[in-house]
């Protein structure tokens, strides 16, 4: 179907008028952008004076090798213009204009310089170089940050705070039996790599292709059927690198995360738990489905070994977040590591668990935040942190009727009692709700901004 003229004459005069905003835009911003390399923090005005000594210093030394006598010549030759253009325009006014069209040549060649090397390190142009050299030096001089747990709570806390700091250890729970990770740990003999996989996903700069990478699940093939691609990419490094610590190490430096994460343990740990019924039941995934109210938790083996790695990362910490995630499944198998228990016991730093919106069937049914806290507490043998953080507004009545379908209610915060256990409150809304399926989660980013305002506070009163 052919244009009219007149579409042709408005797409013309459209396309006109575009490329002339652009080219009044284009000005200010560069100058902008050239300013931004002086910014305090990114080491580039040093090396620009060191180059600037560099020429001279190179100049001076072919004028001495040669004698002097082209320098000579050139001095009395400018010294002379110098003059002749003194007598025209006053010093006053001549000066400045000189230095500023030096300083703007030299800006505009440097400029030009890392706008080449730019396109070689960024071809699609995602972004200014300069502004992500920026955010780099800020996140580089973020806190040492620990975050304890597993599940998709860990990796949901992950997502919010990699925007503070690119200090940040996760250590994740390695007790994970169903699924993927539970027949790749019974067919492979490895850990499972579930929990690992996710965190790694949540700390990537591309986190949404690279996590929609590793949560693909294989719907067809022979032993392919429900495999994630992240739990086999994670099951193949171990198997070239000799085991899952050097795995993850080496997946990390290939994703450029923010970041490490490591696992509680090497050792092979199974859970247990005895329900209030008598009943003693094996196994991570089989725990929830068991139904019952859990009286006692533990593992096998008994008292694993903790990965020195994750010691050395709570000892050198500067904020430690335990949670949200699963209390029985994800949160307490790190704990039950009795190395990491008094490593955390031991820390002066600002530590703080984040509680669960809402209850879980098969865990924590009719939990409140202290009944939380006494799980966390009798496990671990002592107080580990200082803080709780809780949501402060209920989810809607729509979500709590989908909930409570299925025995899940808001978890309730019992202030005397959380008092009593001497844990400072942290009330906040840190609630995403889906509006089609109704399930509440938590925010990432509000999250991590209600974390970061506590820890700053911390440090400050220190201060």
């Amino acid at each position: 179907m052919s244009i009219s003229p007149l579409k042709q004459a408005l797409r013309r005069l459209s396309s006109e008028r575009s490329r002339l905003t652009n080219m009044s835009k284009t000005t200010p911003r560069r100058v902008n952008r050239w300013f931004k390399w002086l910014s305090p923090g990114l080491f580039v005005k040093r090396w620009l004076l060191i180059s600037l000594a560099g020429v001279f210093l190179t100049l001076l030394g072919v004028a001495i090798w040669v004698k002097l006598t082209p320098i000579n010549r050139l001095i009395e030759f400018v010294t002379g213009m110098l003059e002749t253009l003194a007598n025209i325009i006053p010093n006053s006014v001549s000066g400045p204009i000189a230095i500023g069209l030096g300083v703007f040549l030299l800006l505009w060649g440097q400029s030009r310089t890392l706008g080449a090397i730019t396109e070689v390190l960024q071809p699609e142009g995602d972004g200014e170089l300069v502004d992500l050299l920026l955010a780099h030096r800020r996140l580089n001089r973020g806190p040492k940050i620990v975050a304890i747990g597993g599940g998709t709570g860990l990796s949901t806390l992950l997502r919010g705070i990699k925007q503070y700091s690119a200090n940040i250890t996760a250590i994740v729970t390695v007790a994970d039996d169903g699924g993927s990770s539970g027949r790749l740990r019974r067919e492979m003999g490895i850990l499972p790599p579930g929990d690992i996989r996710n965190c790694i996903a949540a700390l990537a700069d591309e986190e949404k292709l690279l996590t929609e990478l590793f949560q693909y699940r294989f719907q067809a093939g022979d032993g392919l059927s429900g495999h994630s691609f992240g739990n086999l990419f994670l099951t193949a490094m171990s198997e070239i690198t000799g085991d899952l610590e050097r795995a993850i190490s080496a997946s990390s430096k290939v994703l450029a995360i923010r970041g490490k994460v490591l696992p509680s343990t090497l050792a092979d740990v199974s859970l247990w738990a005895r329900l209030t019924d008598g009943r003693l039941i094996e196994g991570e995934s089989h725990i929830t489905e068991a139904g019952g109210k859990i009286e006692q938790i533990g593992c096998f083996p008994s008292n694993p070994r903790a990965l020195p790695a994750a010691i050395k990362a709570i000892k050198e910490a500067d904020y430690i977040i335990i949670g949200p995630g699963s209390l029985y499944t994800s949160i307490i198998p790190n704990l039950l590591v009795p190395e990491i228990s008094k490593a955390l016991a031991k820390s002066q730093v600002p530590r703080i668990y984040v509680c669960n919106i809402m209850t879980q069937p098969g865990e924590t049914e009719g939990y409140t935040v202290a009944d939380h806290l006494r799980a966390i507490n009798q496990v671990s043998g002592q107080r580990i942190f200082d803080a709780v953080l809780a949501q402060k507004t209920s989810p809607s009545s729509q979500s709590l009727k989908r909930y409570a379908q299925e025995n899940c209610h808001p978890v309730f915060l019992d202030r005397e009692n959380v008092s009593k256990l001497g844990y400072r409150i942290i009330l906040a809304n840190v609630m995403d709700e889906d509006e089609q399926t109704g399930y509440v989660r938590h925010n990432p980013h509000r999250l991590a901004r209600v974390l970061f305002k506590w820890y700053t506070s911390k440090r400050h009163r220190k201060i």
